[in-house]
Formats: structure tokens, sequence, C-alpha cells
């Protein structure tokens, strides 16, 4: 099986590219961190499995999904941090997928799947199947938005429950990360990508490989002279752009203004 892997983190991708290396009937053709350019490179050829992440900036898995052409529609594994309600959507569904983090004993059941599927499964069926994932996830994706978690972090010696819409701002370090609120700042021991997945409620664009920024409190924007964008919080913080995520930035800021950036 031509197998693609699409996940903007190197970490996952390099755990799927591993464990697909001592299968003999896998075979990848292409491995891409960005949702646009893994969704052309799969419309010009397609392949026979897609391991795919949910949750990437420029395109995510379920608006890459949506788009592919249902006539050459390959298997798809979702990879995903998504909780216990929205798994529903693959169990239902009978869509595969991988929760992260997952072992190989993990993949290997979940690939033994993708084969007995291969066989037994017209494209036809694989649409149907993948229509009605792709539709509980969104129900899924709008249950969560009507949430507002509360969010549990170390500021000095004492705990606090911090309330998601007031965080401006997520920094990752390592295990780590610090959460902004006005000047005062918090800690917690998550991943950058765990404390996304906890804010899903908010607006919040990832502009660099380390940082998160809650658009509801961005203030200001301006440029620096090679292009990277520069935000003004409302606490008064100011953070920037990294050059690997300035078209992505500009690509979500442009959809705020009319006429674009």
């Amino acid at each position: 099986m031509d197998v693609v892997i699409v996940d903007d983190e190197p970490a996952a991708r390099r755990t799927l590219r591993e464990y697909c290396a001592p299968e003999p009937d896998l075979r990848i053709v292409g491995e891409y961190g960005d949702g646009m350019r893994a969704l052309e490179a799969i419309r010009h050829e397609p392949p026979d499995l897609v391991f795919l992440d949910i949750q990437m900036d420029t395109l995510n898995g379920v608006e890459l999904a949506r788009s592919l052409d249902p006539q050459t529609l390959p298997i798809i594994v979702f990879v995903t941090a998504y909780d216990t309600y929205a798994l529903e959507a693959f169990e239902v569904s009978a869509t595969d997928y991988l929760l992260k983090p997952f072992d190989e004993e993990r993949f290997r059941r979940t690939l033994e799947r993708v084969r007995r599927r291969r066989q037994d499964e017209s494209v036809a069926e694989r649409g149907a199947g993948l229509a009605s994932a792709l539709a509980r996830l969104e129900r899924a994706a709008l249950a969560v938005a009507d949430r507002r978690p509360r969010l549990l972090a170390e500021s000095g010696s004492r705990m606090h429950l911090l309330d998601s819409a007031h965080v401006e701002l997520v920094e990752g370090d390592r295990n780590y990360v610090k959460l902004t609120i006005g000047r005062e700042v918090y800690h917690a021991r998550s991943t950058l990508q765990q404390a996304q997945h906890a804010l899903e409620s908010q607006p919040v664009l990832r502009i660099s490989r380390s940082c998160l920024v809650n658009v509801n409190h961005v203030r200001e924007v301006s440029r620096t002279p090679r292009g990277d964008f520069i935000f003004v919080l409302a606490g008064g913080v100011t953070v920037t752009s990294s050059e690997g995520y300035r078209e992505a930035v500009r690509e979500y800021l442009g959809r705020l203004k009319v006429g674009g950036i």
C-alpha cells in the first residue's frame, strides 16, 4: 500500500514513519506537515492509505478529508488527541483512528483493520463511513465550543483555576506551558498541543512552534521589516510570529479583514 503521512508535528510524523518501516506491504510516498501541500499531493496522486492529523493549523484534517475526490478516496486513519466524546464519531462510523500517544501494538491493530477494509470495503462504502464520521466530528467540535473549561495551573506555590476565555497567551517549554493572563503568568505540566486542545473553545492561533495567542485578546498587529507579525495583547505583552508560520498567520488574519492583509 502506498502511504501518505500528514501531521504538523515532526515527532508524530517520525513515530508513524518508524512504525511503518518494518511492514513489508507499506511504502511511504509522501510526508507532509502542512495540510494544503498534502491535499495537493493526494489529489495529484492518490495513495492507498493516509495517516491524517485532525488538528493542524493551515488546513485541519476534517477540511482536508472533505476536499478529497470520492472516486479515488484512500483509506484514512485519523490521528487525534480528541477526547472520548469526539472519539464516538470514529467508533459509530467504523472509521479508523489512532489516539495520541499510541504505541506500536495499537498501530499494528489499526493496520490489521486497514488491511481487512482494503479487501472487503468498496470506495462507496468508504465514502459513506467517512461522511458520517466527519459530520459527527463537526457536531462534537460545536459541543466543545459551547463549553468554557477551567484550567488548573500554578503560580508560586498555589494552584489556580483559570477561565480558558481569559487566557491570552500560551508558550511551550518542553513538558510545561506558560499561560499568560494580563501580567500574570501561570505554569502547567502539559505539551503545547494538549494546551491547544484544552482551549478549543477559544479562537487560538498558533504563531510559532512554541506559541499560541488567543485572538480575542489581540489589540494591535504590526509587521517586522522581514514580514513577521507582531501581536500586542490586552495585558500589554508583545509576541512575534516565526517565519515558518508567517503564511498561515497572514491567511488567518486576512479572513478577519475585508481585502486581506
